[in-house]
């Protein structure tokens, strides 16, 4: 499947004191900017040539569009992918889920402030991104969810970590039913800043 790598957008920005601000953008605004294979490798890639480079001193990862951050992975190229291999093995979607995951944890290893704006639409493989953040932001129309549950799936990306650590049985409600939540319900829970 080939996608132009303007699906992501990769962007540095001095800052006043010699610096560098890495600026990550979700540019698939009709997806509601759901992850393709092509987006979660150059994101990998250049997470991990950020992390090593002294002159990034930050990292803010954000998306083109008012309506979503990122509506997950790209659902439609995973069952494409799946019903071109009928039995398997599915090499497009194990690669995706690898390095989605892979690039989920870069993220939280990254040793320098990783700032995520959660306008919108935050689900699934967004959530993952932006549970991976030292810095999360949401807004008054920041709706999050782990809704693989509804499609047959179970909450990944970091999931079993992030969602054990949420208050009461919170997590665990969530889990069960992705049922969806504000930008109030995320500082309650522990998963944005205020």
């Amino acid at each position: 499947m080939s996608i132009t790598t303007q699906d992501v957008l990769f962007e540095e920005r001095s800052t006043a004191s010699g610096q560098k601000l890495g600026i990550i953008t979700l540019n698939i605004e009709k997806t509601l900017n759901s992850l393709n294979l092509d987006m979660v490798e150059a994101m990998l890639a250049t997470v991990k040539d950020w992390r090593e480079r002294s002159d990034i001193a930050c990292l803010f990862i954000t998306a083109a569009g008012e309506k979503a951050f990122c509506a997950g992975g790209d659902v439609q190229a995973l069952y494409r992918s799946a019903t071109e291999q009928p039995g398997g093995p599915c090499d497009y979607a194990e690669r995706f889920f690898e390095l989605e995951y892979r690039l989920d944890y870069a993220l939280q290893q990254f040793g320098k402030p990783v700032v995520v704006w959660g306008h919108g639409i935050v689900m699934g493989g967004g959530l993952g991104i932006f549970a991976a953040g030292s810095y999360r932001v949401v807004t008054e129309k920041s709706r999050l969810a782990m809704p693989e549950i509804t499609i047959g799936l179970y909450p990944d990306v970091g999931g079993s970590y992030f969602l054990n650590r949420m208050p009461g049985s919170n997590g665990r409600f969530l889990a069960l039913t992705g049922a969806s939540f504000n930008a109030t319900d995320a500082l309650y829970l522990g998963l944005a800043e205020g």
